[in-house]
């Protein structure tokens, strides 16, 4: 597979979140050589080789797993029975996950949306602030490598990368529009929903989902009040709180 960094960059535009498996040792015979790659998607769909067979069904599945648990891998197998091969040859191998960057989704640009911003601008996180207020954009200083959007609601069902690596926090100016975003969330797949907020405020969001959408979990899936509970009510301070709590779920501590 000559040509896997295309499929890579390709992949990595697409987000499309997949497994790369490199041969990194052989001893004895073997049906691949070091060096040898095949990329795997979670729908096991593959391209390159290592060999075919067992061993290759094998390692494909481990792949998905790869994938799905978002760590990297190593392996050594023996050619023998087990792989319906007469090889004894041994091969080690690793697999590594690529494109699962978590995606943050800040709703609401002003002083606490444009702080967490600045205190997350250098870890895992791709980072998107949206905003809908007109020309909002030129108000505020953002890092060049945030995202800014100031897409209408109506089209964050389709623009938003929802999935297991998508975090949703909610601050904007208008709580209507809060529990919008609030509502759409909790019917997409994201791995955390947090929204800024009174007890009065969760209480009210958690009726409303319960009474006029039906949504019988409520708010029970929402970090609400959003943040660890480090003290200090200044914008600056309220945001380190919420990036705390980001990165603690982004590191499963």
């Amino acid at each position: 597979m000559n040509n896997w960094i295309d499929y890579l960059y390709d992949f990595k535009t697409k987000k499309q979140p997949i497994a790369l498996v490199t041969v990194t040792k052989i001893l004895g015979s073997a049906p691949c050589k070091v060096a040898s790659k095949m990329i795997v998607t979670h729908h096991k769909e593959i391209i390159g080789t290592i060999g075919g067979g067992k061993l290759e069904f094998q390692v494909i599945e481990e792949a998905v797993k790869a994938i799905k648990e978002n760590k990297i891998k190593e392996f050594s197998y023996t050619l023998g029975p087990e792989f319906e091969q007469c090889c004894g040859g041994k091969v080690e191998l690793i697999i590594e996950p690529m494109n699962q960057s978590p995606e943050l989704y800040i709703f609401g640009a002003g002083h606490i949306g444009v702080e967490i911003c600045d205190i997350l601008k250098n870890t895992p996180f791709n980072i998107t602030l949206l905003d809908i207020r007109k020309n909002w954009e030129e108000t505020i200083a953002i890092d060049k490598n945030i995202t800014f959007s100031n897409v209408d609601f109506d089209l964050y069902k389709q623009t938003i990368n929802w999935g297991p690596n998508c975090y949703v926090v909610i601050l904007t100016h208008d709580h209507k529009l809060d529990f919008e975003i609030t509502a759409l969330a909790l019917h997409q797949q994201t791995k955390y929903i947090g929204l800024i907020g009174s007890k009065t405020k969760k209480n009210k969001f958690n009726n409303m989902l319960r009474n006029e959408l039906n949504f019988e979990p409520g708010i029970s899936l929402v970090h609400c009040p959003i943040g660890l509970d480090l003290g200090g009510n200044t914008p600056k301070e309220i945001a380190i709180s919420i990036a705390a709590e980001l990165l603690k779920v982004c590191y499963e501590k």
